[in-house]
């Protein structure tokens, strides 16, 4: 079975007093462990109270090895998660914490030279240490690149956006940033999307579109999913949850169009439910 590298971030999302084990690369692993891929997940939490929950939590969900950092002076990382009437949620994220610190080691090196795929994201890259520990692992591997833009203001700039880009085969976003990378203009999405990708040339490119599905563009060809209706709980890890399955199709040959849709009845399905990481109805992956 091919390997897939999660890069990144692992936290604790607090809901008022409520807390639960998040961080997107983290719910990517999860979700691909719940679609039977096998996964591996890189991160470091900080020798604290957090951090020992955090390692606890990822020895139950077959998530932890020594992959997982420990640092002895930055502390583990714990967002305060707001959510509007509509389930949308917003984050406060502190700084420093432990996975600003994620260094090259050598199981780490190990691991990105068997995976067949790496997914990381643009958070875990707000800091030069994991930022260039990521790139050194990419330029040094062959696998299969996915970046999963998901940015958080204000933890991002333009420039290490555009590098991660640059680097990526795979490119997932939504519409609030695919309008900042791809550019403002009034052209139709798709054009958009084809200025974008003589730019940076990945092979994929997936622009999610909340309640109204997704496009991708792969192999020249476009293919779209109108959404699945669903009474939204809140929207935590249904991005998530569609790039895990996105992913999973990918490393299967799954047909593009019924990959695309299994991505978005898989990030309904989480976007119904509370926290970013409820357990799948088997039948929902049966119908694929």
């Amino acid at each position: 079975m091919k390997n897939i590298l999660c890069f990144g971030e692992i936290l604790w999302d607090a809901f008022g007093d409520e807390k639960i084990a998040g961080g997107a690369p983290m719910n990517v692993a999860r979700h691909l462990v719940q679609q039977h891929m096998n996964v591996l997940f890189a991160s470091r939490v900080g020798r604290d109270a957090s951090g020992d929950g955090l390692v606890d939590f990822l020895k139950a969900n077959g998530l932890f090895s020594d992959l997982i950092q420990l640092d002895e002076k930055l502390p583990t990382c714990e967002v305060t998660v707001e959510l509007d009437k509509n389930g949308i949620a917003t984050y406060i994220i502190p700084e420093p914490v432990s996975w600003d610190n994620i260094l090259t080691e050598t199981a780490l090196t190990k691991a990105a030279g068997k995976a067949s795929a790496i997914v990381y994201g643009s958070l875990a890259c707000r800091e030069a240490k994991t930022k260039d520990t990521l790139l050194n692992l990419l330029q040094e591997t062959t696998a299969l690149k996915i970046f999963d833009v998901n940015l958080r203001a204000p933890h991002y700039t333009l420039s290490t956006i555009e590098t991660l880009v640059a680097g990526a085969d795979v490119i997932k976003m939504n519409e609030d940033e695919a309008a900042l990378l791809i550019g403002g203009s009034n052209s139709h999405i798709k054009e958009k999307i084809i200025e974008f990708q003589k730019k940076y040339h990945p092979k994929t490119i997936c622009v999610t579109r909340g309640e109204h599905g997704a496009i991708a563009w792969h192999d020249y060809e476009f293919y779209e999913h109108p959404g699945c209706p669903v009474s939204v709980v809140d929207t935590v890890g249904a991005g998530d949850a569609f790039l895990a399955a996105f992913v999973s199709g990918l490393l299967k040959n799954e047909p593009m169009q019924q990959l695309i849709e299994k991505a978005c009845y898989v990030g309904a399905f989480v976007a119904g439910h509370r926290g970013a990481n409820p357990v799948y109805d088997e039948s929902l992956l049966a119908k694929f």
